[in-house]
Protein backbone atom coordinates (compact mmCIF):
# COMPACT_ATOMS: atom_id res chain seq x y z
CA UNK A 1 0.00 0.00 0.00
CA UNK A 2 1.04 3.68 -0.81
CA UNK A 3 1.01 6.33 2.36
CA UNK A 4 -0.71 9.48 0.88
CA UNK A 5 -0.85 11.12 4.58
CA UNK A 6 2.94 10.93 5.18
CA UNK A 7 3.97 14.11 6.30
CA UNK A 8 7.26 15.65 5.94
CA UNK A 9 8.55 15.39 9.35
CA UNK A 10 7.82 11.54 9.13
CA UNK A 11 9.53 10.76 5.77
CA UNK A 12 12.86 11.65 8.14
CA UNK A 13 12.18 8.60 10.25
CA UNK A 14 10.92 6.24 8.15
CA UNK A 15 12.77 2.91 7.93
CA UNK A 16 14.34 1.10 4.96
CA UNK A 17 11.95 -0.82 3.58
CA UNK A 18 8.89 1.79 4.01
CA UNK A 19 11.13 3.86 2.01
CA UNK A 20 11.63 2.26 -0.43
CA UNK A 21 8.25 1.50 -0.86
CA UNK A 22 7.27 5.33 -0.55
CA UNK A 23 9.60 5.85 -3.17
CA UNK A 24 8.36 3.06 -5.59
CA UNK A 25 4.64 4.41 -4.93
CA UNK A 26 6.15 8.18 -5.89
CA UNK A 27 7.54 6.42 -9.13
CA UNK A 28 4.34 4.96 -9.87
CA UNK A 29 2.42 8.38 -9.17
CA UNK A 30 4.81 9.92 -11.51
CA UNK A 31 5.02 7.79 -14.52
CA UNK A 32 1.02 7.93 -14.85
CA UNK A 33 -1.05 9.37 -17.42
CA UNK A 34 -2.40 12.10 -15.42
CA UNK A 35 0.91 12.65 -13.54
CA UNK A 36 2.17 13.51 -17.50
CA UNK A 37 -0.46 15.99 -17.95
CA UNK A 38 -0.04 17.79 -14.97
CA UNK A 39 3.60 17.61 -15.46
CA UNK A 40 3.56 18.65 -19.13
CA UNK A 41 1.05 21.49 -17.50
CA UNK A 42 3.58 23.04 -15.04
CA UNK A 43 6.22 22.72 -17.41
CA UNK A 44 4.28 24.52 -19.95
CA UNK A 45 2.99 27.20 -17.13
CA UNK A 46 6.76 27.71 -16.18
CA UNK A 47 8.15 28.18 -19.78
CA UNK A 48 5.02 31.04 -20.37
CA UNK A 49 5.19 32.46 -17.44
CA UNK A 50 8.72 32.59 -15.95
CA UNK A 51 11.32 31.70 -18.48
CA UNK A 52 12.31 34.06 -20.85
CA UNK A 53 13.82 32.39 -23.62
CA UNK A 54 12.93 34.74 -26.88
CA UNK A 55 15.35 36.03 -28.86
CA UNK A 56 15.18 39.69 -29.14
CA UNK A 57 12.71 41.15 -31.99
CA UNK A 58 10.64 37.38 -31.44
CA UNK A 59 7.10 37.53 -30.13
CA UNK A 60 6.76 36.76 -26.43
CA UNK A 61 3.65 35.41 -24.54
CA UNK A 62 3.26 35.15 -20.87
CA UNK A 63 0.71 33.42 -18.59
CA UNK A 64 0.48 33.63 -15.35
CA UNK A 65 -2.63 33.06 -12.50
CA UNK A 66 -3.00 36.13 -9.71
CA UNK A 67 -4.69 36.02 -6.67
CA UNK A 68 -6.10 39.36 -5.06
CA UNK A 69 -8.07 40.63 -2.07
CA UNK A 70 -10.35 43.56 -0.92
CA UNK A 71 -13.41 43.88 0.83
CA UNK A 72 -15.99 44.43 -1.94
CA UNK A 73 -14.64 41.50 -3.76
CA UNK A 74 -13.25 38.76 -0.94
CA UNK A 75 -10.46 36.85 -2.60
CA UNK A 76 -10.20 37.48 -6.13
CA UNK A 77 -8.71 34.73 -8.73
CA UNK A 78 -7.61 35.73 -11.67
CA UNK A 79 -5.39 34.92 -14.91
CA UNK A 80 -2.90 37.16 -16.72
CA UNK A 81 -1.22 36.82 -20.62
CA UNK A 82 1.02 39.15 -21.97
CA UNK A 83 1.92 39.26 -25.76
CA UNK A 84 4.26 41.03 -26.92
CA UNK A 85 5.93 41.47 -30.19
CA UNK A 86 7.55 44.16 -32.74
CA UNK A 87 6.33 44.76 -36.16
CA UNK A 88 8.49 43.07 -38.48
CA UNK A 89 10.21 41.52 -35.61
CA UNK A 90 12.73 44.62 -36.23
CA UNK A 91 14.50 45.31 -33.02
CA UNK A 92 14.52 48.81 -34.04
CA UNK A 93 10.53 49.34 -34.08
CA UNK A 94 8.47 50.17 -31.05
CA UNK A 95 7.15 47.07 -28.51
CA UNK A 96 3.40 46.74 -29.09
CA UNK A 97 1.76 45.08 -26.10
CA UNK A 98 -1.85 42.92 -26.02
CA UNK A 99 -2.49 42.44 -21.99
CA UNK A 100 -5.62 40.43 -21.27
CA UNK A 101 -6.94 39.59 -17.60
CA UNK A 102 -9.88 37.79 -16.54
CA UNK A 103 -11.42 37.15 -13.18
CA UNK A 104 -13.86 36.31 -10.65
CA UNK A 105 -14.30 36.33 -6.95
CA UNK A 106 -16.08 34.58 -4.31
CA UNK A 107 -18.74 36.90 -4.83
CA UNK A 108 -19.92 35.82 -8.14
CA UNK A 109 -18.14 38.65 -9.83
CA UNK A 110 -16.16 38.33 -13.11
CA UNK A 111 -14.83 40.17 -16.23
CA UNK A 112 -12.67 40.23 -18.71
CA UNK A 113 -10.34 43.37 -19.55
CA UNK A 114 -7.97 43.86 -22.16
CA UNK A 115 -5.17 46.63 -22.74
CA UNK A 116 -3.58 47.46 -26.46
CA UNK A 117 -0.80 49.46 -27.14
CA UNK A 118 0.25 48.24 -30.76
CA UNK A 119 2.90 50.08 -33.21
CA UNK A 120 3.26 49.61 -36.82
CA UNK A 121 6.00 49.42 -38.45
CA UNK A 122 8.36 52.86 -38.45
CA UNK A 123 5.90 54.18 -36.25
CA UNK A 124 3.39 54.70 -39.38
CA UNK A 125 0.27 53.75 -37.39
CA UNK A 126 0.00 53.61 -33.44
CA UNK A 127 -3.83 52.15 -31.43
CA UNK A 128 -4.24 52.53 -28.51
CA UNK A 129 -7.02 51.76 -26.19
CA UNK A 130 -8.92 48.83 -24.16
CA UNK A 131 -11.95 47.06 -23.92
CA UNK A 132 -13.25 46.35 -20.75
CA UNK A 133 -16.59 43.77 -19.78
CA UNK A 134 -17.33 42.46 -15.99
CA UNK A 135 -20.10 42.01 -13.61
CA UNK A 136 -19.33 44.23 -10.85
CA UNK A 137 -20.77 46.22 -8.51
CA UNK A 138 -19.88 49.80 -8.40
CA UNK A 139 -19.84 51.63 -5.23
CA UNK A 140 -20.93 55.02 -5.31
CA UNK A 141 -20.31 57.14 -2.30
CA UNK A 142 -21.94 60.46 -3.95
CA UNK A 143 -20.60 63.47 -6.53
CA UNK A 144 -18.13 66.05 -5.89
CA UNK A 145 -14.99 66.26 -3.23
CA UNK A 146 -16.62 65.62 0.08
CA UNK A 147 -18.85 62.95 -0.69
CA UNK A 148 -19.20 60.16 2.40
CA UNK A 149 -17.37 57.44 2.98
CA UNK A 150 -19.67 55.45 4.68
CA UNK A 151 -22.99 53.85 3.87
CA UNK A 152 -22.07 53.78 -0.14
CA UNK A 153 -25.03 52.68 -2.16
CA UNK A 154 -23.98 49.62 -4.57
CA UNK A 155 -24.89 49.34 -8.19
CA UNK A 156 -24.55 45.99 -9.50
CA UNK A 157 -24.47 45.85 -12.75
CA UNK A 158 -22.80 44.47 -16.14
CA UNK A 159 -20.80 47.02 -17.39
CA UNK A 160 -18.92 47.15 -20.94
CA UNK A 161 -16.32 49.50 -22.24
CA UNK A 162 -14.84 50.11 -25.61
CA UNK A 163 -12.56 52.76 -26.30
CA UNK A 164 -9.89 52.81 -29.03
CA UNK A 165 -7.44 56.04 -30.75
CA UNK A 166 -6.26 55.04 -34.27
CA UNK A 167 -3.61 57.33 -34.81
CA UNK A 168 -1.26 58.11 -37.72
CA UNK A 169 2.10 59.10 -37.26
CA UNK A 170 2.29 63.13 -39.01
CA UNK A 171 5.76 64.15 -38.07
CA UNK A 172 8.30 61.50 -35.81
CA UNK A 173 6.84 60.77 -32.60
CA UNK A 174 4.03 62.82 -33.36
CA UNK A 175 0.51 61.29 -34.11
CA UNK A 176 -3.21 62.15 -35.01
CA UNK A 177 -6.29 60.13 -35.47
CA UNK A 178 -9.98 59.77 -34.73
CA UNK A 179 -10.90 58.06 -30.99
CA UNK A 180 -14.02 56.02 -30.29
CA UNK A 181 -15.47 55.41 -26.88
CA UNK A 182 -18.39 53.16 -26.00
CA UNK A 183 -19.79 52.41 -23.04
CA UNK A 184 -22.78 50.30 -21.55
CA UNK A 185 -23.85 50.17 -18.41
CA UNK A 186 -26.99 47.34 -18.13
CA UNK A 187 -28.47 45.23 -15.74
CA UNK A 188 -28.91 47.45 -13.15
CA UNK A 189 -29.72 46.79 -9.67
CA UNK A 190 -29.84 49.59 -6.77
CA UNK A 191 -29.28 49.11 -3.38
CA UNK A 192 -28.07 51.05 -0.54
CA UNK A 193 -28.88 51.29 3.74
CA UNK A 194 -31.50 52.62 5.41
CA UNK A 195 -29.03 55.09 6.82
CA UNK A 196 -27.16 56.14 3.24
CA UNK A 197 -27.27 59.77 3.45
CA UNK A 198 -27.47 59.80 -0.77
CA UNK A 199 -31.45 59.59 -1.49
CA UNK A 200 -31.21 60.97 -5.10
CA UNK A 201 -29.23 58.42 -7.25
CA UNK A 202 -27.13 60.15 -10.00
CA UNK A 203 -27.72 60.53 -13.43
CA UNK A 204 -27.09 56.84 -15.03
CA UNK A 205 -27.42 54.79 -12.36
CA UNK A 206 -30.39 52.96 -14.19
CA UNK A 207 -28.36 51.98 -16.86
CA UNK A 208 -27.49 53.70 -20.50
CA UNK A 209 -25.80 53.32 -23.60
CA UNK A 210 -23.57 56.08 -25.02
CA UNK A 211 -21.22 56.39 -27.64
CA UNK A 212 -18.99 59.25 -27.99
CA UNK A 213 -16.65 60.51 -31.36
CA UNK A 214 -14.22 62.87 -31.30
CA UNK A 215 -9.98 62.67 -31.93
CA UNK A 216 -7.02 62.41 -30.05
CA UNK A 217 -3.64 63.94 -31.08
CA UNK A 218 -0.56 62.25 -29.38
CA UNK A 219 3.40 62.55 -28.98
CA UNK A 220 5.25 59.82 -27.62
CA UNK A 221 8.71 59.45 -28.20
CA UNK A 222 8.76 56.15 -25.82
CA UNK A 223 9.87 52.71 -26.93
CA UNK A 224 8.75 50.24 -24.47
CA UNK A 225 5.13 51.81 -23.05
CA UNK A 226 5.51 48.79 -20.17
CA UNK A 227 8.40 50.15 -18.47
CA UNK A 228 9.86 53.68 -19.53
CA UNK A 229 13.30 54.57 -19.10
CA UNK A 230 13.67 57.63 -20.56
CA UNK A 231 11.37 59.68 -22.64
CA UNK A 232 7.80 61.72 -22.75
CA UNK A 233 4.28 61.08 -23.56
CA UNK A 234 1.43 63.87 -24.21
CA UNK A 235 -2.49 63.56 -25.05
CA UNK A 236 -5.42 65.75 -25.66
CA UNK A 237 -8.54 63.99 -26.82
CA UNK A 238 -11.64 65.26 -27.22
CA UNK A 239 -14.92 63.05 -27.37
CA UNK A 240 -18.63 64.32 -28.01
CA UNK A 241 -21.60 62.03 -26.93
CA UNK A 242 -25.42 62.74 -28.36
CA UNK A 243 -28.43 61.16 -28.83
CA UNK A 244 -27.65 61.85 -32.72
CA UNK A 245 -25.40 58.87 -32.33
CA UNK A 246 -27.96 56.99 -30.51
CA UNK A 247 -26.36 57.78 -27.28
CA UNK A 248 -28.83 58.12 -23.94
CA UNK A 249 -27.45 61.20 -22.89
CA UNK A 250 -25.52 64.48 -24.61
CA UNK A 251 -22.25 65.65 -22.70
CA UNK A 252 -18.79 66.38 -24.19
CA UNK A 253 -15.53 65.51 -22.67
CA UNK A 254 -11.93 66.66 -22.99
CA UNK A 255 -9.10 65.05 -21.43
CA UNK A 256 -5.29 65.56 -21.04
CA UNK A 257 -2.75 63.23 -20.15
CA UNK A 258 1.03 63.84 -20.04
CA UNK A 259 3.76 61.77 -18.80
CA UNK A 260 7.66 61.91 -18.38
CA UNK A 261 10.34 59.73 -18.06
CA UNK A 262 14.03 60.77 -16.85
CA UNK A 263 16.82 58.31 -15.61
CA UNK A 264 18.81 58.76 -12.51
CA UNK A 265 20.92 56.11 -13.97
CA UNK A 266 21.22 52.71 -15.80
CA UNK A 267 18.79 51.19 -13.19
CA UNK A 268 16.87 54.10 -11.42
CA UNK A 269 13.74 56.19 -13.26
CA UNK A 270 12.01 59.33 -12.05
CA UNK A 271 8.90 59.35 -13.17
CA UNK A 272 5.65 61.67 -13.13
CA UNK A 273 2.08 62.04 -14.77
CA UNK A 274 -0.25 64.94 -14.84
CA UNK A 275 -4.11 64.81 -15.74
CA UNK A 276 -7.27 66.32 -16.53
CA UNK A 277 -10.11 65.46 -17.08
CA UNK A 278 -13.05 68.06 -17.80
CA UNK A 279 -17.02 67.25 -18.96
CA UNK A 280 -19.92 69.17 -19.82
CA UNK A 281 -23.93 68.61 -19.95
CA UNK A 282 -26.00 65.48 -18.52
CA UNK A 283 -22.97 63.34 -17.60
CA UNK A 284 -23.80 59.73 -16.05
CA UNK A 285 -22.35 59.04 -13.14
CA UNK A 286 -19.85 55.85 -14.15
CA UNK A 287 -18.48 58.24 -16.77
CA UNK A 288 -17.22 61.14 -14.65
CA UNK A 289 -13.85 61.88 -13.73
CA UNK A 290 -13.14 59.10 -11.53
CA UNK A 291 -10.36 58.82 -8.92
CA UNK A 292 -8.51 55.83 -7.43
CA UNK A 293 -7.71 52.69 -9.11
CA UNK A 294 -4.91 50.59 -9.99
CA UNK A 295 -2.94 53.60 -11.81
CA UNK A 296 -3.61 57.03 -10.39
CA UNK A 297 -4.07 57.60 -6.69
CA UNK A 298 -3.72 54.02 -5.58
CA UNK A 299 -4.74 52.91 -1.99
CA UNK A 300 -8.72 54.74 -3.21
CA UNK A 301 -11.18 52.43 -4.39
CA UNK A 302 -12.08 53.43 -8.31
CA UNK A 303 -14.58 56.27 -8.39
CA UNK A 304 -14.81 56.77 -4.73
CA UNK A 305 -14.82 60.57 -5.37
CA UNK A 306 -16.31 61.88 -8.91
CA UNK A 307 -17.40 64.98 -10.88
CA UNK A 308 -17.55 66.56 -13.99
CA UNK A 309 -13.72 67.76 -13.32
CA UNK A 310 -10.82 66.42 -12.23
CA UNK A 311 -7.54 67.41 -12.01
CA UNK A 312 -4.57 64.85 -10.83
CA UNK A 313 -0.72 64.42 -9.82
CA UNK A 314 1.64 61.63 -9.02
CA UNK A 315 5.51 61.55 -8.96
CA UNK A 316 7.34 58.20 -8.86
CA UNK A 317 10.72 56.66 -8.30
CA UNK A 318 11.69 53.42 -9.29
CA UNK A 319 14.66 51.09 -8.65
CA UNK A 320 14.80 48.83 -11.24
CA UNK A 321 16.32 46.50 -10.18
CA UNK A 322 17.81 46.41 -7.61
CA UNK A 323 21.85 47.01 -7.88
CA UNK A 324 22.47 43.72 -5.96
CA UNK A 325 19.81 41.99 -7.64
CA UNK A 326 19.07 41.17 -11.19
CA UNK A 327 15.18 40.44 -11.04
CA UNK A 328 13.95 42.21 -8.04
CA UNK A 329 13.45 45.89 -7.90
CA UNK A 330 11.02 48.16 -6.03
CA UNK A 331 8.66 51.75 -6.12
CA UNK A 332 8.26 54.06 -3.92
CA UNK A 333 5.18 56.49 -5.27
CA UNK A 334 3.06 59.92 -4.00
CA UNK A 335 0.18 61.09 -5.54
CA UNK A 336 -2.85 63.63 -5.20
CA UNK A 337 -6.12 65.16 -7.10
CA UNK A 338 -8.98 67.23 -6.84
CA UNK A 339 -12.68 67.07 -8.23
CA UNK A 340 -15.28 69.89 -8.42
CA UNK A 341 -18.67 70.84 -10.52
CA UNK A 342 -16.92 73.38 -12.33
CA UNK A 343 -13.38 73.91 -14.36
CA UNK A 344 -14.08 77.16 -11.76
CA UNK A 345 -14.55 75.56 -8.63
CA UNK A 346 -11.72 73.52 -7.90
CA UNK A 347 -10.14 73.87 -4.25
CA UNK A 348 -7.01 73.44 -2.56
CA UNK A 349 -8.41 72.19 0.56
CA UNK A 350 -10.46 69.47 -1.65
CA UNK A 351 -7.16 67.89 -2.71
CA UNK A 352 -6.93 64.50 -1.65
CA UNK A 353 -3.48 62.39 -0.82
CA UNK A 354 -2.26 59.01 -1.84
CA UNK A 355 1.39 57.33 -1.74
CA UNK A 356 2.80 53.89 -1.27
CA UNK A 357 5.41 51.32 -2.15
CA UNK A 358 5.98 48.39 -4.24
CA UNK A 359 7.93 45.35 -5.36
CA UNK A 360 9.00 44.22 -9.06
CA UNK A 361 9.95 41.15 -10.65
CA UNK A 362 11.43 41.09 -13.61
CA UNK A 363 9.14 38.90 -15.91
CA UNK A 364 10.44 39.34 -19.55
CA UNK A 365 14.57 40.22 -18.94
CA UNK A 366 14.91 40.59 -22.85
CA UNK A 367 12.35 42.93 -23.08
CA UNK A 368 13.00 44.93 -19.81
CA UNK A 369 9.16 44.43 -18.15
CA UNK A 370 8.46 43.85 -14.52
CA UNK A 371 5.94 42.59 -12.67
CA UNK A 372 4.50 45.15 -10.10
CA UNK A 373 3.27 44.60 -6.56
CA UNK A 374 2.19 48.01 -5.29
CA UNK A 375 0.58 48.76 -1.94
CA UNK A 376 -1.15 52.29 -1.57
CA UNK A 377 -1.95 53.97 1.32
CA UNK A 378 -4.64 57.07 1.80
CA UNK A 379 -6.23 58.21 4.83
CA UNK A 380 -9.03 56.09 4.33
CA UNK A 381 -7.19 52.93 3.99
CA UNK A 382 -5.93 51.23 1.63
CA UNK A 383 -5.34 48.75 -1.42
CA UNK A 384 -3.17 46.17 -2.88
CA UNK A 385 -2.37 45.83 -6.77
CA UNK A 386 -0.60 43.30 -9.24
CA UNK A 387 -0.70 43.92 -12.87
CA UNK A 388 1.92 43.57 -15.65
CA UNK A 389 4.29 46.64 -16.18
CA UNK A 390 3.93 50.22 -14.59
CA UNK A 391 1.13 51.74 -13.49
CA UNK A 392 2.04 54.97 -16.16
Amino acid sequence: MCFPGTNFASTIYMSPKRLLLSAFCLFFLVESPKAQVLKKTVDWLMHHSIKDTTSPGQPSFRIYPTLAYAPETKLEIGLSTLYLFQAKKDTNNRISELNAFTFFTLEKQYGFWLDNAIYGNKDKWFVLGRTRYQRFPLLYFGIGPEAVEAYPAVIDANYFVFRQRVLRKVVPNLFIGPEVDYQNLFNTNVEHEIEDPVKDFPIGSEGSSNLGLGAAIVYDNRHNVLNVRKGFFAELGFLNYSDNLGSKYSFTGINADLRGYAPINKRNVLAWQATANFYSGDVPFNQMALMGGETLMRGYYYGRYRDKNMLAGQVEYRLLPFSFSKRIGATIFAGTAVVAPEIGSFRTDNLKLAGGAGLRYLLFPKKDIFLRFDVGFTREGFGFYFFTGEAF
